[in-house]
């Protein structure tokens, strides 16, 4: 096989969201001299997220996840959960799993679903029966959203908490609604090649007061200097706190996950232009998928559903003509890798602890997948031209 240094890449599968523009803004701003841990800035960040989402709260953090980790932590110790089993899917990210295992939950794996690669939702219905999970994750795999009306229908005959990772999703939309907002509680990932940009970063958004204030004391060590004045005085008055110590007081065991003021300021100049970005990769994806419909298995977007994908994923018919596909790219300086980690089940992190999980879509999107470029730069003649060479491997 090619290796993709033995050719220029002309193509990159991620490219910088931050501009010219987002850097002489970020300057303008350091003269300033201002404070750069986190401060006001962060707090406009959040505030200008949550309305371009539409939810109530989000919290800023240093990746996507550490807000996958925030994410289980706080619904842990809200004192909500019947249980500390959860159903996780296979198809998603090392760290859409890890703090199951890391918090100690009961996890059990969901295979992929056929058209979405999100959760197989008669699978999850059989877990979900079987088991009786307090929580299942879910992942809007690559931008194109769930059967979210028939996931939630799930969620309110069973009664289990939903965290949505959206960490690749930002932006992706079920009939009129953006991904993030369906669950308790939704994680995004703001690093380098996502929809945004903020070098490293992540959010944490949710229309629940109760669990965003617990999001805020575990971001910060688990002090409630975060929090709003009613909130803060009653845990001083709860636990009889003597008023020298109160901005040093503990009322949870925390991490400190937070991200800086310089990273909220480019935040906020990518939440501007957050809608255009979007555009660009939902015509990029849907160009893929007119030039490559019937040639090659891909994603199918469900009725009412606008994707944002962060890469454009396919399925070749087997692992040959992926290893074909993938040289051909690589001659062509096209950038590609496998479909993000494929099935979960089968990386030594799980099968350690559980044994190999293997499940027949699952293990197909693991040997077959991979990803072409999608970002804002790509132009019309450069789609047709990815597409090309793919379609002149098959």
């Amino acid at each position: 096989m090619i290796s993709h240094t033995d050719k220029k890449i002309r193509f990159h599968l991620a490219e910088d969201t931050i501009d010219d523009k987002d850097i002489d803004s970020l300057v303008a701003w350091l003269k300033t001299y201002p404070r750069l841990t986190k401060g006001p800035k962060t707090l406009e960040f959040e505030a200008a997220w949550s309305k371009w989402l539409g939810a109530k709260h989000s919290v800023f953090c240093n990746s996507g996840s550490s807000a996958n980790l925030l994410m289980y932590y706080a619904l842990l110790r809200s004192g909500r959960l019947r249980n500390k089993k959860v159903v996780v899917p296979s198809v998603g990210w090392v760290t859409t799993v890890a703090p199951a295992m890391q918090l100690g939950f009961e996890p059990v794996m969901c295979e992929a679903d056929k058209d979405t690669y999100g959760l197989d939702l008669d699978h999850l219905e059989k877990l979900v029966k079987k088991h009786d999970p307090a929580l299942v994750v879910m992942v809007q795999v690559l931008g194109v959203p769930h059967k979210m009306d028939e996931l939630m229908k799930l969620k309110e005959k069973y009664g289990f908490f939903l965290l949505e990772d959206a960490c690749a999703a930002g932006g992706a939309a079920y009939k009129g609604r953006k991904v993030g907002t369906f669950g308790d509680m939704a994680s995004f990932s703001a690093y380098f090649g996502h929809q945004f940009s903020t070098i490293e970063g992540g959010l944490v958004s949710t229309s629940d007061k109760g669990l965003n204030d617990l999001l805020l004391m575990h971001r910060s060590h688990g002090w409630s200097k975060d929090l709003g004045q009613t909130e803060h005085d009653a845990l001083v008055k709860k636990h009889g706190i003597d008023d020298f110590h109160t901005p040093f007081v503990f009322y949870e065991a925390g991490f400190n996950l937070r991200a800086t003021d310089l990273q909220a300021v480019i935040g906020l100049g990518q939440v501007a232009k957050l809608d255009w970005m979007v555009g660009r990769r939902r015509e990029n994806h849907s160009q893929f998928a007119r030039r490559l419909g019937g040639k090659l298995d891909f994603q199918k977007v469900p009725e009412g559903a606008e994707t944002c994908s962060i890469s454009f994923g396919a399925l070749a018919k087997d692992n040959a003509q992926r290893r074909r596909i993938v040289d051909a790219l690589a001659e062509n300086g096209i950038e590609t890798r496998v479909f993000s980690a494929g099935n979960l089940g089968l990386h030594p992190f799980w099968m350690e602890r559980y044994g190999k999980t293997s499940f027949p879509m699952a293990d197909r999107i693991h040997h077959c997948g991979f990803f072409l470029p999608n970002n804002p730069s790509l132009k019309t003649a450069d789609v047709d031209l990815i597409s090309d060479v793919v379609l002149g491997a098959l």
